[in-house]
């Protein structure tokens, strides 16, 4: 069997191919290689170079490799950028996503995993959140993934043989390989990473969030964990087993940032006083999620400590000085 992986030259696009070519499924990535890497991919894959935004190229490659599903990882993902950005942000995330579902309806492949995002909560009225939580956005990131969402859901009017999920992610870290890193210049291992190696403070944004320590709360999750529950989702499509329409990758216990800073040093073993400077827009205060519903149907498990999550994105980092 062939999955095409929308933006599978990417951080977490090229850890699920690597997960997909262990369980012996054959990947086709997709690519317009704005964020991906021609590193990430490993030797003998098949790529095809475009945006998809081009609905005929999409055609095109499922019908050649004659593929069965479609992990849909491909979009931007900047939730601070999209403020800045927003028609940028629904044309990668909307327009782009209409294009590929078009594609494969006019193909005719019926198995498809959307990668959503906590971002789709804003911030959560409860403690930890679950997947019938109220949704509600707070930026044009978050927006466009819950429109990502509506329409996989809508395509079952249209198509009795649909078959869909959306994974929504919350803060995916480290490396599975030494070969792959976080090279997002806006996640907070990227940029404290980047601070670091530059000889410069990493920093918090912002203090003054209704948190215990004033920084804001979240779940970080491994991407090796995440990519191995994809591999479980498109495997029990080929199979034709059930599967919620949504699930949360979460941890269930979530880190505040100046946690995860504190934790940066211990790894790095760097002493530095983190800089305080004002909020980004577009981060919610906390963020955590039950992921029990996963771990029942997508063998979704934490199967790495905050610590292996630090030490494996800084060993990965460090060899890309």
């Amino acid at each position: 069997m062939a999955w095409l992986v929308t933006g599978g030259a990417g951080y977490i696009g090229s850890h699920v191919v690597r997960a997909f070519l262990e369980a012996g499924i054959t990947p086709i990535i997709f690519d317009d290689f704005s964020t991906g890497k021609e590193e990430f991919v490993p030797q003998g894959v098949t790529v095809v170079r475009g945006t998809i935004l081009d609905t005929d190229l999409l055609v095109k490659t499922m019908r050649e490799h004659e593929v069965t599903g479609v992990m849909s990882i491909a979009g931007y993902k900047f939730a601070g950028e999209s403020v800045k950005y927003p028609l940028h942000t629904y044309e990668q995330n909307v327009v782009g996503i209409i294009s590929l579902l078009r594609a494969m309806q006019e193909v005719g492949v019926h198995n498809y995993v959307f990668s959503s995002s906590a971002a789709v909560y804003g911030t959560p009225d409860v403690d930890l959140v679950t997947e019938d939580c109220r949704l509600a956005p707070e930026s044009p990131y978050g927006e466009t993934k819950l429109i990502g969402e509506w329409l996989a859901r809508s395509i079952k009017a249209v198509d009795p043989q649909w078959q869909y999920t959306c994974l929504r992610y919350f803060n995916v870290v480290g490396s599975g390989t030494t070969e792959i890193y976080d090279a997002s210049p806006y996640s907070l291992f990227g940029i404290t990473f980047n601070r670091l190696l530059e000889g410069k403070v990493p920093m918090i944004f912002g203090d003054d969030y209704p948190t215990e320590d004033g920084t804001c709360v979240r779940d970080f999750v491994h991407v090796a964990d995440l990519a191995l529950s994809h591999v479980v989702a498109a495997l029990a499509m080929e199979a034709g087993k059930p599967l919620e329409p949504q699930y949360n990758l979460g941890s269930g216990d979530g880190s505040s940032v100046a946690a995860i800073l504190r934790t940066i040093g211990e790894v790095t073993q760097i002493d530095f006083t983190p800089e305080v400077i004002e909020r980004r827009a577009g981060d919610p205060a906390r963020v955590v999620a039950n992921g029990d519903a996963a771990a029942r149907d997508l063998d979704w498990q934490m199967r790495h400590t905050l610590q292996d999550m630090v030490a494996s994105a800084w060993e990965a980092r460090q060899l890309r000085q």
